[in-house]
């Protein structure tokens, strides 16, 4: 498909050179190297290219895995048969609304490729599934800092939860609370 840039060059975007060729898809097994290796990119740009320890295995067992249902899922941008941004995702459950909604896990696009709408391609892509699956709700974080990011956000109409803070369990603290159970 032919993908044209979405609306105005949010700050520090540069001009598209021009419109893409480009196809957003679901993933395939074929992809899972692609896919972790824009997973690392995306932690050395959020400043923790260590805290990465997936395998393409592991993401196979989640996200196509042999026996069962997929607890993730993943769609690409791909720009002359390379993948070149990704979106990893899966549901969440609102006890408010009693139906399930898409949680983005991760959003990155190659820096070679921003700035021309692909990200907002692949949002459009999962609010695209919530809308036919009657999910009333996207959801994800972003850093703080992460201006870009924001500036994209806020112009796709996303409205910030500031009175949210999230909250998280790993390593020790995890194992001693999993231990009283």
């Amino acid at each position: 498909m032919s993908v044209p840039f979405y609306g105005r060059v949010p700050t520090g975007a540069r001009e598209p050179r021009h419109t893409l060729d480009l196809v957003i898809r679901a993933a395939e097994p074929a992809d899972l190297p692609q896919i972790l290796d824009l997973v690392r990119e995306l932690a050395a740009y959020e400043r923790e290219p260590e805290a990465v320890t997936g395998t393409v295995e592991s993401y196979g067992s989640c996200l196509f895995p042999d026996g069962g249902s997929p607890t993730a899922w993943a769609h690409v941008a791909e720009v002359e048969g390379r993948v070149v941004g990704i979106a990893v995702w899966f549901l969440t459950f609102s006890t408010w609304t009693g139906r399930n909604g898409v949680w983005l896990e991760d959003l990155y696009v190659s820096p070679a490729h921003r700035g021309e709408g692909l990200g907002a391609a692949l949002m459009a892509a999962l609010a695209k599934i919530c809308v036919e699956r009657g999910y009333p709700r996207m959801e994800w974080t972003v850093l703080d800092w992460n201006e870009p990011a924001l500036e994209v956000y806020r112009y796709l109409g996303a409205v910030p939860m500031h009175e949210w803070t999230t909250q998280r369990l790993t390593g020790d603290a995890l194992r001693t609370l999993g231990g009283r159970a």
